[in-house]
């Protein structure tokens, strides 16, 4: 039976005592950074809030879609559902008319409650919600509407979320940070008035109705929820042309002082950055092949367990340079499986990533932003940082990939998190940082321009410079005990049961594959006399018969139209379709001919006439 942690144990008795009314908390707020186990409260909270009937739906709002998959599956897990007695489940929802679908919530985006506010603000009126937000500190508070310091589309998530934490019955709000790097208030959280010549505005760990609970770097780590890190940082040359096309260069990354944007900027997308792949690449590939040993594996055989290597790129084009790169050292066979790409550009990005969650291959994940903050791989052991980005949390989430524990990669003591980065200045800082605090900062900086890291945030315009060449001088090690904000055990993702959305996946793939045999056989048997038989023709009787679309029926509904498919033949109803205006519009739409027409009432051919 699974223990919970320090932090997951507190929450549950907030729950319990919310559940039993001994307590008027209705906010709770968990400052437990990335990978100590966040995913597990929205599940604590609601199986008690639930019970007790305190609340009717679950609401869990992630920053984004490729978070929802993991939502769904804290819910599906058999062994806390086992451990907590309960059976709920949350479905993926996009913006449709049924949220929920029959299932007990639903997980959805910050995007998403914006593009659509009422839909939600209605679905939170009809019912009792627990409301979960994830990395709260994505959303600014909406009295603090100075533009200047933040995204416009971050304050839109802010005014379009905020109407739900209002009407919900009870919320937990979950961060791996509780600052900005802008330095602005984080939505919703209760604040003390700045006082004097304070230059800081603190959370108010006592404000009426709240519990904020944490889990600190010493508890992690004597829980053995996280990993050690391993910093490889790495020195290096870089020379590039500035605005008035003069050359200019440093001797070393570590020294450049002023040029330090520059210099980075350069490094990283010329020779310095080459070598730090190779450096990187080199490292798992010996990480894995000890693992391939001491697992006895058989060339050409996959296992879970091995290691793999994220890469961090810092933009786009950049990434697909570094996928290239990788792939160039690897067998040609095996390149285009085991490296692959995921940014927003791509179609496959969401399923890329998946496999590379789930699966053993691939081994080598290239992003830009989209796999750095929740992404739950244990298996990663090696990342390279190749970013220009220098705020802490930013690069806390970055290094938290590596140091989940993975049950399928032996002992605690044998598995490493090894972070290679460049050796500048500002990720120096950084390290120091993560070596010396030991809580999580309960406290926001009073409204100023971020000056101490100059380029936190991933929207900077890039230097007006052109790039000539970098070269790696120097690689050294360090190694550093992080804290929650860099791990947590993980679990096994191959026992999980399919996700509800996953399900009704499979399920619309079921009722279009015997859609499609009913439409072969009845061609090739002459089974109709008269009337259209295809594709398009028998899914729209379908429509008729069940009353709905597929794509819009629930896990019950879709189950109800698979039995039907087996027991009856969609040629024996194309009378429901006879005279249909809807029907006669997308089929002249989907042939884009004429107005075809519409079937009669059909007619079954007697034996004696096949």
């Amino acid at each position: 039976m699974p223990q919970l942690r320090t932090h997951q144990r507190m929450v549950s008795g907030i729950a319990q005592a919310i559940a039993h009314g001994q307590t008027d908390i209705r906010d709770v707020l968990a400052a437990v950074t990335p990978g100590g186990g966040k995913s597990l409260l929205p599940v604590i909270m609601g199986a008690a809030l639930r019970q007790a009937g305190k609340i009717d739906r679950i609401c869990w709002i992630v920053p984004r879609d490729s978070l929802r998959q993991q939502a769904e599956e804290a819910f599906v897990d058999p062994r806390w559902r086992e451990a907590l007695g309960h059976s709920l489940a949350l479905r993926a929802a996009e913006n449709g008319r049924d949220l929920c679908r029959g299932l007990q919530g639903y997980v959805t985006t910050y995007q998403a409650v914006a593009a659509a506010p009422d839909l939600h603000l209605q679905e939170f009126r009809r019912h009792r919600y627990l409301l979960a937000v994830d990395e709260l500190h994505h959303l600014p508070a909406v009295f603090d509407t100075d533009s200047s310091t933040t995204a416009e589309e971050e304050t839109s998530w802010s005014r379009s979320i905020l109407p739900l934490l209002e009407s919900s019955v009870a919320r937990l709000l979950m961060s791996g940070t509780l600052e900005r790097a802008d330095g602005r208030p984080i939505l919703w959280l209760p604040y003390r008035s700045p006082q004097g010549a304070r230059r800081v505005r603190e959370i108010d760990f006592k404000a009426p109705g709240w519990a904020i609970v944490g889990y600190s770097r010493r508890q992690a780590l004597a829980e053995k929820a996280i990993l050690p890190v391993t910093f490889g940082a790495m020195d290096g040359t870089a020379s590039w042309l500035d605005a008035e096309r003069t050359t200019r260069w440093v001797d070393a990354l570590s020294k450049a002082g002023e040029n330090t944007r520059d210099a980075l900027f350069t490094a990283l997308r010329t020779g310095f950055a080459r070598s730090m792949l190779r450096e990187a690449y080199r490292s798992c590939r010996e990480h894995r092949a000890r693992r391939r040993a001491e697992l006895k594996l058989t060339a050409g055989r996959e296992a879970k367990g091995l290691g793999k290597l994220l890469v961090i790129a810092p933009d786009q084009d950049t990434a697909r340079f570094y996928l290239d790169t990788l792939r160039g050292w690897m067998p040609r066979d095996q390149s285009g499986r085991m490296a692959r790409l995921a940014i927003s550009d791509s179609r496959d990005a969401h399923e890329v990533v998946a496999a590379f969650r789930l699966r053993p291959e691939p081994a080598v994940l290239v992003s830009v932003a989209m796999a750095y903050e929740g992404l739950d791989a244990p298996e990663i052991s090696h990342v390279a940082c190749l970013t220009h980005i220098r705020s802490r949390p930013w690069l806390e989430q970055a290094i938290a990939r590596a140091t989940r524990v993975d049950p399928h990669a032996g002992s605690y003591e044998q598995q490493r998190a090894l972070i290679y980065h460049p050796s500048d200045e500002l990720f120096e800082r950084f390290r120091v940082m993560v070596e010396t605090q030991q809580g999580t900062r309960a406290m926001v900086k009073t409204r100023r321009r971020q000056q101490n890291l100059p380029f936190d945030r991933t929207s900077d315009r890039d230097p007006e410079i052109i790039p000539l060449e970098s070269n790696a001088t120097a690689l050294r090690f360090a190694t550093v005990a992080p804290g929650p904000d860099f791990g947590a055990t993980a679990r096994d993702q191959g026992d999980l049961p399919l996700t509800p959305s996953a399900a009704e996946h499979h399920l619309r793939q079921r009722i279009g594959q015997l859609v499609a045999a009913q439409v072969i056989e009845d061609e090739d048997n002459n089974l109709v006399a008269d009337g259209p038989v295809g594709y398009h023709t028998y899914n729209a009787v379908l429509k008729r018969v069940m009353n709905k679309a597929r794509s819009e029926m629930g896990l019950s509904e879709l189950e109800a139209a698979i039995g039907w498919l087996e027991r009856n033949r969609l040629s024996d109803h194309l009378h429901l379709i006879a005279g249909d205006p809807q029907y006669r519009w997308s089929s002249r739409r989907k042939t884009r001919n004429a107005l075809a027409p519409m079937p009669k009432a059909p007619r079954r051919r007697s034996s004696a006439t096949q």
